[in-house]
Formats: C-alpha cells, sequence, structure tokens
C-alpha cells in the first residue's frame, strides 16, 4: 500500500491561490517540502517586510516568502490579471501540474445585512475567482494529464457550503456554489484525466477568524462559542486543512474525483450531547 512521503509531489508543479496565509500559505509550504515546485498567486509580492492594510492583510503571514515559493500577482477578481499571472507561474514552473482555488473572503451577516455591492464582490472572489484562474490553467493542465495520466484541482469550500451557518448568508451562498462548481467541473473533466475535488473546513484558526474575534464585542466570548460548536471541541488548524489538500491533489489519489473531504473535526457529521455541567 503506498503512503505519502517527502517525494510525493517530486517533479510536479503546483498553483496556489491565495497562498499569502493561512491555509494557501500552509498548503504551499507542506507541498513544497514533499518535492513540488510552487507558485502562489495573490494581490501583493511580500517585501521582506511585515506590512498591513487597512483591512487587516498580512502578505505571506508577515514574513518574507520562503524561498521556495514563487509569488505571482493578480486579483483574481481581475480576469488579465489572472491570465498574465497564470502564464507567468505556468512558465516560471515549466508547465503545471496542479491548481488550488484557495483564494476567498469572508462576509458576516443576514440576509438583508449585506447591500447588493458586497453580495456581488464575495461571489466575484469566492466563486468567479475559481473560474478564472481555472480558464487561465486548463491548457497547462490538460497538457500534464496527457504526458503523465492525471492533474488535480482543489476547491477551497467550507462547511458553511452544506450547512446553515447563523450570520454568513453571502459566505454561505458562494460556498455552496463552489461545492456545486466543483462537481460540474470534475463531471466536466473527468474523461480528460483532470480529477475536480475540494475540501470543506469547520472553524479554522485562521486570519481571517482572528480579525473576525478581534472585531467582536467579546473576543473571548466569541472564541468560546466557535469553538463550542465544533464536536471536536477546538478550531481547526490551518496545517490540518493544508494535509487534506495535498492528499486530494496528490497522484496517491489518482481514483478520487467529485467529492469534498470535510476537515471539520466532525462539525458536518456528528450530534454530540453537551458536555456535563460543572
Amino acid at each position: 500500500m503506498s503512503t505519502p512521503h517527502a517525494g510525493e509531489f517530486s517533479g510536479l508543479a503546483a498553483l496556489i491561490t491565495g497562498g499569502a496565509s493561512g491555509i494557501g500559505l500552509a498548503t504551499a509550504r507542506l507541498m513544497a517540502a514533499r518535492g513540488a515546485r510552487v507558485a502562489i498567486l495573490d494581490r501583493e509580492v511580500p517585501d521582506g517586510a511585515p506590512s498591513d492594510d487597512s483591512a487587516g492583510y498580512v502578505p505571506f503571514g508577515g514574513h518574507p516568502l520562503d524561498a521556495s515559493l514563487r509569488p505571482v500577482v493578480a486579483d483574481v477578481t481581475d480576469d488579465d490579471a489572472v491570465r498574465s499571472a497564470a502564464a507567468e507561474a505556468i512558465e516560471a514552473l515549466g508547465g503545471l501540474d496542479i491548481l488550488v482555488n484557495n483564494a476567498g473572503i469572508g462576509a458576516a451577516g443576514t440576509v438583508e445585512d449585506n447591500d447588493d455591492a458586497e453580495w456581488r464582490h464575495v461571489l466575484d472572489v469566492n466563486v468567479l475567482g475559481i473560474v478564472r484562474t481555472t480558464r487561465a490553467a486548463l491548457p497547462a493542465l490538460r497538457a500534464s494529464a496527457a504526458r503523465r495520466g492525471q492533474a488535480a484541482i482543489v476547491n477551497t469550500c467550507s462547511i458553511a457550503g452544506i450547512a446553515g451557518l447563523p450570520q454568513r448568508a453571502a459566505y454561505s451562498a458562494s460556498k455552496g456554489a463552489v461545492y456545486a462548481l466543483t462537481l460540474a467541473m470534475a463531471a466536466d473533466h473527468v474523461r480528460e484525466h483532470i480529477r475536480v475535488t475540494c475540501v470543506t473546513p469547520g472553524t479554522v484558526d485562521t486570519p481571517w477568524v482572528g480579525r473576525l474575534l478581534r472585531a467582536a464585542p467579546d473576543p473571548a466570548a466569541e472564541r468560546a462559542a466557535l469553538t463550542a460548536r465544533q464536536p471536536a471541541g477546538r478550531l481547526v488548524s490551518a496545517d490540518e486543512v493544508a494535509a487534506a489538500i495535498a492528499y486530494l491533489a496528490s497522484p496517491l489519489a489518482s481514483a478520487t474525483t467529485g467529492v469534498a473531504l470535510a476537515v471539520d473535526g466532525g462539525m458536518a457529521g456528528l450530534r454530540v450531547r453537551p458536555p456535563a455541567s460543572q
């Protein structure tokens, strides 16, 4: 039985969107450590010094980019920029075998709390962003599949796409679309030997969640509430989601397509009793 090893991605090239922090960065580092040539597509290129903008965006975790990772710049809402950045990455990597569509944004509120502009922006980034990057990458992925028998696309979905969560209407709608899009893409490209899958993380301890907590009236109480709704009793780590993405992208998962892999501490499928009162 085959098992993952340090050279699991040896000789393969991967492009990861939204790799500036959190899940994307953890995935990029993991794939590079396992032998992949990795490019990261994001809005900014790190200059070696921590930086921050008004939205709390910290490029590449606030640190210089790992030497093993090649950055390319694009906003996934800009089709021309995405095509240019993807072409740059593919040329630098010498092809493309794996695409990880991880770029995304969040939004809080009920169906009436967000105006049309915010709804459009969330859908533009979270859904059309996947469309644009995949469209730009497909010729190279087809060439990879023809050459080595398979290529892989992994989309970052969410528990919010398959379960009803409060105060997440726009975000949930976008992630539900990502789930459906993943299945449609898998059906469209299975005969081309391009596997398409997604991960559905629970609440992940990422910079975005950290910003939500800081904005809450009582950050400690909000963290406790997010933790309590996960049966495992803790938030999911970015590294745990990265490991799931790496499995789905791996040549070892060659028979796996059109599926969603939950990394949610049991949130989707378990109904546990609350802890006994002390």
